[in-house]
């Protein structure tokens, strides 16, 4: 898994952002190799965005995006995805991504700018 990340402090945080045109997280193994990688740096706060993840992930019904989510937040590691609302048609999908706006670990936001503001 090639990629890069940006690196700047945000309100006194470790923010990284991954710099890549492609899918780093098509399955559980993949998460947990990314959250390693980036936890390791020292990073507090990564920003992802959805072409970061392959779609999968995003249908709630196989639980990928549940044990990877999960893993992050047991590391108390903030993730921020920046996606496209109107890709999620289905009301789970819809519920999720509200339900998790609510803590402070695994947010779902539009913009780059929404996602700086998060952290």
């Amino acid at each position: 898994m090639k990629f890069e990340v940006k690196i700047e402090e945000i309100k006194g945080r470790e923010v990284g952002e991954i710099q890549s045109p492609n899918i780093l997280v098509n399955n559980l193994d993949d998460g947990l190799d990314l959250l390693g990688d980036i936890y390791y740096q020292g990073i507090e706060v990564l920003i992802m965005q959805e072409k970061n993840f392959h779609p999968t992930f995003f249908d709630l019904s196989n639980g990928t995006a549940g044990e990877i989510l999960q893993k992050f937040s047991n590391f108390r590691m903030c993730l921020i995805i920046v996606c496209d609302f109107s890709n999620f048609t289905k009301k789970s999908m819809k519920d999720f991504i509200r339900e998790s706006n609510k803590g402070d670990l695994i947010n779902f936001v539009q913009s780059l700018e929404e996602a700086e503001h998060r952290v």
